[in-house]
């Protein structure tokens, strides 16, 4: 068995740093969305808590943890949501928090970022542009560097999901056989799927990225890492060209598929979500109905948990793409 930089004893450690506003999410069966997916579906919702997303579970611990040492200053790159949750739980301790982000980042995102009173700097690339002026910044200034996924922190806050996931499949009835989780830099997939597969083995464990930033998906596929000089997609919570090794280390042991999905099925799972579930959606939030939508067949018959990780949306952005969207579904 190979070695993975994740653990159980961590993870269940981490429920009680954590604020709880932030653990025991909702999970339940959402029933009207199943004709149009053709498969028993339920929801795992991250995005009702204060920053909007799953990311806070990470940030809590990286925070109690440098605040417990004395730290007074702490630097990310972010592409929005992980820039709001290192903010809040910042603030919350006593930390000055600096955040680098794109300047084509949605802009409902920095502006939150700024509010929660992180110190914001724009960049005229990507996220990954973003992650090297960050890295400088944490050089230069002599303070902790946050690397989404990288920090193991971030991965063992966000698998909290998947023993909430493990404790609830215990007592539904019926239980469910996939969960379908969103593939960026692999935080939540590493951890929700290291938790999964220890505590509830027979769960198919699916990662779903966009088909316009596909990089993470091909470096699973053949088993090494994989860059791209570019990303398309609409879902900039995932938008990364240059995984990290480790963490594809860790995503090897746990992953039984990752799939791609086009836009126009993110857009279609958004506006699904929209209609049947009440729910504003960040596009890559709806990358597991995206998925469903484009295989049927593959999920016919089958109970699937789909992790709504975030909320946070350019809401002009989301008015364009939900009012171009087909309807799907009865």
């Amino acid at each position: 068995m190979q070695e993975t930089r994740l653990d159980i004893a961590r993870i269940q450690a981490a429920r009680r740093i954590i604020d709880p506003i932030f653990l025991d999410t909702p999970l339940y069966r959402c029933e009207a969305l199943e004709p149009g997916l053709g498969c028993t579906v339920s929801i795992k919702l991250e995005t009702a808590n204060p920053v909007r997303s799953f990311k806070a579970r990470g940030t809590e611990l990286v925070a109690s943890l440098l605040a417990g040492k004395g730290s007074r200053a702490v630097v990310c790159a972010s592409a929005g949501n992980l820039g709001q949750a290192l903010a809040w739980s910042g603030r919350g301790r006593g930390l000055d928090v600096v955040v680098v982000a794109s300047r084509h980042a949605p802009a409902a995102k920095l502006d939150r970022i700024r509010a929660l009173g992180a110190r914001l700097e724009l960049v005229d690339g990507d996220f990954d542009m973003a992650r090297e002026r960050a890295a400088a910044i944490a050089r230069h200034d002599g303070i902790r560097l946050v690397e989404d996924s990288l920090d193991i922190e971030t991965c063992e806050g966000a698998a909290t999901i998947g023993l909430e996931l493990a404790d609830a499949r215990d007592d539904a009835v019926p239980s469910f056989d996939a969960v379908l989780i969103a593939l960026g830099g692999g935080a939540m997939a590493t951890g929700v799927g290291h938790v999964i597969k220890a505590l509830a083995p027979g769960v198919e464990v699916i990662c779903v990225q966009p088909l316009g930033a596909p990089a993470m998906t091909h470096s699973w596929r053949r088993r090494r890492v994989v860059t791209t000089d570019s990303t398309d997609t609409i879902a900039d919570g995932v938008a990364g060209r240059r995984p990290i090794p480790a963490v594809l280390d860790d995503l090897l042991l746990v992953a039984d598929d990752a799939v791609l999905v086009q836009e126009a099925s993110i857009i279609a799972g958004m506006r699904m979500l929209l209609d049947h579930a009440g729910l504003v959606v960040e596009p890559s939030a709806a990358l597991g109905v995206a998925a469903v939508l484009e295989d049927r067949d593959r999920f016919a018959g089958r109970h699937v948990v789909t992790i709504v990780c975030g909320s946070n949306v350019d809401m002009d952005a989301y008015h364009r793409w939900i009012g171009a969207a087909p309807v799907h579904g009865p």
